[in-house]
C-alpha cells in the first residue's frame, strides 16, 4: 500500500489564448471546477496505476470539500486519514494556453492544517510514503521522520519549487524534481540529479518533460525516453508521473521499468484536459508501453 501525505484542492481552470505577463489581464472563456491538489492528484494517479492507496491530509467543511474528494472516493482511495477543519478547502487557479502550457496560483486554505500525526491512524505499514511541498514544512518534516522511524521508503516530490530543506533530502529515500526544482535544490542553474544524490545520499529522479526522465543514486544513472504524444494540457502530468512511479515500485518493478511506466503515464496525461480527469489507467499505460 502507498500512503500519500499532502494537499487536497479544487481547481478553477480556464483556457486562454496566451498566458499573461506580469501585471497583464487576459480574458478566458468558460471555466471548469475540478478536483486537484498535488497530494490528491498523486494519490489518484497511484490508485489508477494499480496500487492500493491511502490519503492523509485536510479539507474544509465547505461546499468544495466533497467535489475535491469525488474522484478519490469513486476510485477506492482510503480517505480515513483526511481531517475536516475550520478553514476553506484549498484551491488552485489555473490558466492554460493554446499550446497546453499553464500558470497556476495555489491558495493553501485547509492544507495549512494537514498534520503528520494523522499517519498514526493507518491500520497497516505502507510500502512507501509519497509527499510534496503543498502542506506546512514542519508537518512534511514530521512525516519524513515518521517514515524513517518505521523503515518506510519516502518519495518526496520537491514541488512546488521553493528550494528544499537539506533535512528533507537527507530523510527522503527518493526525490522527484523537474529541471527548475533541481536548480533550486542545488542552488545554481546547472545543478544535477547526480550531484544532489551524492551530496545528500538520496536517489534523485529528474523529470525532463518530452525528453523522459533519469534516475541517479550516486553509483549509476538510468535514463528513459518518453513516448511522443499530442499535448492538450500539461496540468497534472508531473503528479501523474509521481503516482505512477510509486505504484510501479509498490508492484516490485526495478528502476528502469518504474521510470518507463511513469514517463508513459505522465505523457498520456498530457493528451486530455485537466489533472485528475486526464490520468490514465494501468491498462492504458501498459497498452502504450507495449505498442
Amino acid at each position: 500500500m502507498i500512503v500519500v501525505f499532502g494537499s487536497i484542492n479544487v481547481d478553477f481552470v480556464t483556457r486562454v489564448r496566451r498566458l499573461p505577463s506580469e501585471g497583464e489581464t487576459v480574458t478566458g472563456g468558460e471555466y471548469a471546477l475540478l478536483p486537484g491538489g498535488k497530494g490528491a492528484n498523486q494519490a489518484l494517479a497511484a490508485r489508477k496505476a494499480g496500487a492500493a492507496v491511502a490519503l492523509v491530509g485536510a479539507l474544509g467543511a465547505d461546499a468544495f470539500a466533497e467535489p475535491a474528494l469525488a474522484n478519490l472516493r469513486a476510485n477506492g482511495v482510503d480517505l480515513s486519514g483526511v481531517r475536516r477543519v475550520a478553514a476553506p478547502t484549498g484551491a488552485a487557479f489555473i490558466a492554460v494556453d493554446a499550446a497546453g502550457r499553464n500558470q497556476i496560483v495555489v491558495a493553501a486554505g485547509a492544507n495549512g492544517h494537514a498534520r503528520a500525526v494523522d499517519l498514526d491512524r493507518l491500520s497497516a505499514k505502507p510500502s512507501c510514503l509519497l509527499l510534496q511541498r503543498e502542506v506546512p514544512d514542519a508537518e512534511t518534516h514530521a512525516a519524513l521522520d515518521w517514515a524513517r522511524a518505521r523503515g518506510v521508503h519516502a518519495i518526496l516530490n520537491a514541488a512546488p519549487s521553493s528550494g528544499c530543506p537539506a533535512a528533507f533530502l537527507r530523510l527522503a529515500g527518493t526525490v522527484i524534481a523537474n529541471s527548475h526544482e533541481i536548480a533550486d535544490i542545488g542552488g545554481m542553474p546547472h545543478s544535477s540529479a547526480e550531484a544532489i544524490s551524492r551530496a545528500y545520499g538520496c536517489a534523485v529522479v529528474s523529470t525532463l518533460g518530452a525528453d523522459g526522465a533519469l534516475h541517479a543514486d550516486g553509483t549509476r544513472i538510468v535514463r528513459v525516453a518518453a513516448p511522443a504524444v499530442r499535448v492538450v494540457d500539461t496540468t497534472g502530468a508531473g503528479d501523474t508521473f509521481c503516482g505512477a512511479f510509486a505504484a510501479a515500485l509498490d508492484a516490485g518493478a526495478d528502476t528502469r521499468t518504474a521510470l518507463a511506466f511513469a514517463c508513459t503515464a505522465g505523457s498520456l496525461a498530457c493528451e486530455a484536459a485537466g489533472a485528475q480527469t486526464a490520468m490514465p489507467s494501468r491498462a492504458a499505460i501498459e497498452a502504450r508501453l507495449s505498442a
